[in-house]
């Protein structure tokens, strides 16, 4: 089955499972969802993902959610550029998402970043979603 959007299922993946409470979902494995687990990781928005294979043998993402006394530590998670739009942004013009507590997630020549460590680099690029 081919989606159209692969980062947007794997974004409402999240959300549904921690709106489910589930402390581990999978998704089908690709290198963009990869660099995106590992930004929210590194951000302190997942407890961890592995990559595996499932029944069919076809590499998938088991997502470890985090939770805060019972609460997700994603409050609110959307993707931004779509793929029938994208939004590109330059890193003077990179957007502060809930005044910096929540972060943008973009795509740069240097690799997936989120909006600090893209400004850090001096580099801009695709917004591909915010994380609050």
């Amino acid at each position: 089955m081919s989606l159209s959007d692969p980062l947007g299922d794997m974004l409402a993946r999240i959300k549904n499972g921690q709106h489910a409470l589930k402390p581990v979902i999978t998704c089908p494995a690709s290198k963009l969802r990869a660099s995106v687990l590992e930004v929210l990781q590194r951000e302190g928005f997942i407890r961890g993902y592995k990559q595996n294979e499932n029944a069919n043998g076809l590499p998938e993402l088991s997502i470890e959610l985090k939770y805060d006394q019972g609460l997700p530590m994603i409050r609110e998670i959307s993707r931004v550029s779509k793929p029938g739009r994208r939004i590109y942004r330059k890193v003077s013009e990179l957007p502060h998402f809930y005044n910096g507590l929540g972060i943008s997630i973009v795509s740069t020549p240097r690799g997936v970043l989120s909006d600090q460590e893209a400004r850090k680099e001096n580099v801009g690029g695709e917004i591909l979603c915010q994380v609050f």
